[in-house]
């Protein structure tokens, strides 16, 4: 009888002394992630939840686009939504202008096991609104940079002694190198999606703030020279159309097929497709070899449209968020960023500096050659215009695709992206 009273109480204690697993947090998890970074995202889950027991992250994956911020924006209305989701910081002010993003505090930050310092500059201003409050963790920063094929500059002074690209340092070198690559046999010596809002977005917004140009700054729409220097953008990519440089009315998987069957020498796209080139490679399939690098500065100054997935907390209607709850969402949040070395496989350029800045991604290729866009990552402009699935992305496909296919003018192209979008500007 002793010896059942003392199992008994040893019983007790041992329960009493595990409450985190007799409470455990469940957050509920919404991405829009599919195909590899689905693939990876779900085994970043799996891992956390194998090593916390306390914590259960399940996860939702929904349809990317206007689909999902659909689906955040009235399930947060209603306060239904997720206890933490995945969101894009170029659609931060449209968030916040919905209310539907719960400010991430200092404190908050301190849970995770995070600071604003251990983040690249102009992530976390793109997380934060005018007057700093955070309204998302960064976890990445993802570009678009230049793919090349090697075999199309063998011989030139395009690559060096180790067979990297170098020598492009204008427009006027890009254009050489094009040309070359038309001369060797390239079918479409750069190929990017020109039939795709995304594609000529990303072209049309890097050339204009290489030119030191502001898509919207202020309320105002391609304010003072800007207006000539988006039409400056667009004849550039006019050009290599009729130079027969660039694909006609690419849809993006034909642009990226150009590309791997070996057509194109050059491919502007996003970091998301290093993993394609990688596995083509490893496979054989691919039948050349590649390299990628940050967009070279072909303008006046270095920059590179850029994005970043983040993770945000939904700000519910007449559903306040618990201590308890919003300390596993934290714990998650902070976890995610400190394991994000698995997530950079994908491409991406690691958001946390110090994840970024270890070893095992300075050895990661060739992510390490093009990780120097953080430090000029050109994101969207602060507008509700604007961001992924936004008028501004409209504007690409209904007026600069048309132009740089000759059904434009570039000048007038320029004024009338700055009409449309203006109009829609409150």
């Amino acid at each position: 009888m002793r010896l059942m009273k003392t199992l008994l109480a040893a019983s007790v204690a041992s329960i009493i002394a595990l409450p985190a697993f007799a409470q455990q947090q469940e957050v509920i998890w919404w991405d829009f992630l599919a195909g590899g970074d689905g693939v990876r995202m779900k085994a970043l889950i799996n891992r956390f939840n194998e090593e916390h027991p306390d914590i259960k992250i399940t996860g939702t994956t929904l349809e990317w686009g206007v689909p999902y911020y659909t689906k955040v924006r009235t399930s947060a209305a209603v306060g239904q939504g997720p206890d933490v989701m995945t969101y894009h910081l170029s659609r931060m002010p449209i968030g916040r202008s919905e209310g539907v993003l719960s400010e991430i505090t200092d404190e908050d930050l301190e849970t995770a096991g995070l600071s604003r310092d251990d983040f690249f500059e102009r992530a976390i201003n793109a997380a934060s609104d005018d007057n700093g409050a955070l309204y998302a963790v960064p976890f990445d920063i993802h570009s678009i940079v230049l793919y090349y094929n090697k075999s199309y500059l063998e011989g030139s002074e395009f690559l060096d002694e180790n067979g990297n690209l170098t020598g492009i340092d204008s427009l006027e070198d890009f254009e050489r190198a094009l040309a070359l690559a038309k001369e060797n046999g390239s079918a479409a010596p750069v190929s990017y999606a020109t039939g795709d809002d995304g594609g000529v977005y990303r072209v049309f917004f890097t050339l204009l703030k290489q030119q030191g140009g502001d898509l919207i700054k202020d309320g105002e729409v391609l304010p003072g020279d800007s207006l000539d220097k988006a039409a400056k953008a667009i004849e550039i990519m006019t050009n290599w159309t009729e130079k027969g440089w660039q694909p006609e009315q690419a849809e993006y998987e034909a642009s990226v097929a150009l590309f791997t069957s070996g057509k194109s020498a050059f491919h502007l796209n996003g970091v998301w497709e290093v993993p394609t080139m990688v596995d083509l490679a490893e496979t054989g399939k691919l039948g050349f070899e590649w390299g990628a690098v940050q967009v070279p500065k072909l303008m006046d100054q270095q920059a590179t449209w850029a994005d970043s997935h983040a993770f945000a907390i939904p700000q519910q209607t007449g559903k306040e968020m618990p201590a308890e709850k919003r300390q596993a969402v934290m714990t998650v949040i902070g976890w995610m960023e400190k394991n994000s070395l698995s997530w950079a496989t994908a491409g991406h350029i690691p958001a946390y500096k110090p994840v970024a800045d270890s070893e095992e991604f300075g050895a990661m290729e060739p992510n390490a050659t093009y990780s120097s866009l953080a430090d000029t990552a050109a994101y969207d402009p602060r507008s509700e215009i604007a961001g992924v699935a936004s008028p501004v992305y409209d504007a690409a496909i209904n007026i600069v695709s048309p132009a740089i296919h000759g059904y434009l003018d570039p000048q007038a192209a320029a004024e009338q992206i700055k009409s449309e979008l203006q109009s829609k500007l409150r």
